[in-house]
């Protein structure tokens, strides 16, 4: 059996104005993003806390899952991501006990390290993001 879980790395939340949040987030918890990136369908925004963060994410293209998400549920948590080692055995062994993948092979998420997101229909309805690596 692989030990997957190192520690959290962070907790995504969907939000419809970044700026805004971010604003509000530093004035009332003075919590500051230590980063911002602005890709073509998405801007986001990182926020230390502890050993983790807090990962701002709001989607510029309404046919993204998170604008979808939006629409469906509002702003809020969005997915927590799970910090692992060799992410591809982790994702091997997690399909063999029968957990369903969105994500069969990582790809490179906004950290710029390896992820994949296992479907909430296994996961009693948590979007779990599995990311291998630190950023």
């Amino acid at each position: 059996m692989i030990t997957m879980t190192r520690r959290i790395n962070h907790v995504g939340v969907a939000v419809k104005d970044l700026e805004e949040t971010v604003k509000f987030l530093e004035e009332i918890l003075d919590l500051k993003p230590v980063k911002e990136v602005e890709m073509p369908k998405m801007k986001a925004a990182f926020i230390p806390v502890g050993d983790g963060e807090i990962e701002l994410i709001e989607p510029t293209d309404p046919e993204l899952p998170i604008a979808k998400f939006i629409v469906e549920k509002g702003e809020g948590l969005h997915h927590i991501s799970i910090q692992v080692k060799e992410i591809e055995k982790v994702l091997e062994e997690l399909k063999k006990k029968g957990v369903k993948l969105i994500d069969e092979k990582p790809r490179i998420g906004l950290h710029g390290v390896n992820i994949a997101f296992l479907n909430p229909e296994s996961t009693k309805g948590i979007l779990i993001e599995l990311c291998e690596g630190n950023p």
